[in-house]
């Protein structure tokens, strides 16, 4: 069942490089188990015009290394642009804006700095995918869609979600069948945001609630506040149209 659905989005990859009159596909390869997944699928897709960026800014060194696991494993084409000294740059200037401007918030400070890596990922990927006349491939599942758990305007700005409808269960069957890395598989999910960050915990509830809830299942009570919560307070991240009109 699973490997029908796989065809079934390879086959969804290669309408979209047709109908959008470009010559392939990338992805942003973090090392994790969405990314992994979607890299198999859009090298399926287009064998020959598949790209995987990894771009690292201080990133744990293990995620880097099953990044690098991936590509091997797949085959596909890969580009490692270290954005680290860019960030930092970028940052610092900023900040130092703000500083001087009297209105610095050290509370918020992390979850900028996060949502700023993001979305400086997001424009390398669109500066590269230019270039090369290709789309760029979205990595949020169901999961993470729900309960709005990407940037707005970082990981979240693609132009196709080939995984989106399915759960992190779903998606950790179809990296078993497509062979990605056991480390990639198993490890414990994290968005790379800093050190020691954990999707799970920032979220405040786990996948398999996450998923079960999707699916209409029983869990409990403060898990499932907790991610209508998410959902309720991330709306806007799924609304992005929503603009003023004269009536």
């Amino acid at each position: 069942m699973m490997e029908q659905k796989i065809d079934q989005i390879v086959a969804w990859l290669q309408t979209q490089v047709k109908q959008a009159n470009v010559k392939g596909l990338l992805v942003g390869l973090s090392g994790g188990l969405d990314s992994a997944v979607v890299a198999n699928l859009i090298k399926r897709a287009c064998p020959d015009n598949s790209l995987a960026v990894i771009m690292p800014i201080q990133s744990n060194p293990a995620d880097m290394e099953d990044a690098n696991k991936t590509v091997k494993s797949c085959g596909i084409h890969y580009m490692n642009v270290d954005l680290t000294a860019t960030h930092d740059l970028l940052y610092q200037t900023i900040t130092t804006e703000i500083k001087q401007d009297n209105a610095w918030n050290e509370e918020q400070d992390r979850i900028s700095d996060a949502n700023l890596r993001a979305r400086l990922r997001m424009s390398t990927l669109y500066t590269i995918a230019t270039n090369h006349q290709y789309l760029v491939v979205g990595t949020d599942n169901a999961a993470e869609w729900y309960t709005g758990y990407f940037t707005k305007y970082g990981d979240g700005a693609v132009d196709i979600q080939p995984i989106i409808n399915f759960t992190k269960q779903e998606v950790q069957e179809m990296a078993k069948i497509l062979q990605v890395p056991d480390s990639v598989i198993y490890k414990q999910p994290s968005a790379d945001l800093w050190e020691g960050q954990t999707d799970e915990e920032e979220m405040g509830t786990t996948y398999e609630y996450i998923d079960a809830h999707l699916k209409g299942k029983e869990i409990p009570k403060e898990h499932r506040k907790t991610i209508e919560n998410l959902h309720q307070r991330t709306a806007h991240k799924r609304n992005i149209s929503t603009q003023f009109r004269l009536k």
